[in-house]
């Protein structure tokens, strides 16, 4: 991950991000019935013990799920645990399945797009 800031969260480019992908981020709330069988597609859960944190679902329903309910007020430590959320225990290879239809990696890479919004990203080997 990018090196923790103190910096204030800016919510004007997370609120961007939720407004312009409103449908789509409500559908995914609305439809998901917290069932876990998106679960079983995720080699990363499989190979993590089964650790709920590595679900699909857990991943965007706890990364731009949280920002969508709480209209993007969270504070920068919110958005640095979410970053951790979606750019370490998600590969975006698109194997997850969900049944009643979620995008999930659609709703993951906004969660990375809103992440990236604020300074918070996937800080790689220089």
């Amino acid at each position: 991950m990018s090196e923790p800031t103190n910096l204030p969260v800016d919510p004007e480019p997370i609120r961007e991000i939720l407004k312009n992908h409103q449908q789509q981020i409500r559908l995914g709330l609305r439809m998901c019935a917290h069932c876990g069988l998106c679960a079983d597609s995720c080699f990363l859960y499989r190979a993590n013990d089964r650790a709920p944190e590595y679900m699909p679902s857990y991943k965007f329903l706890n990364s731009i799920g949280v920002l969508f309910k709480k209209k993007g007020k969270v504070g920068k430590p919110a958005v640095e645990e979410m970053g951790a959320l979606v750019f370490e225990n998600c590969v975006l290879c698109t194997r997850c399945y969900c049944p009643f239809g979620i995008d999930i990696p659609a709703l993951i890479t906004l969660g990375r797009r809103a992440c990236r919004s604020q300074g918070v990203f996937r800080a790689y080997d220089k």
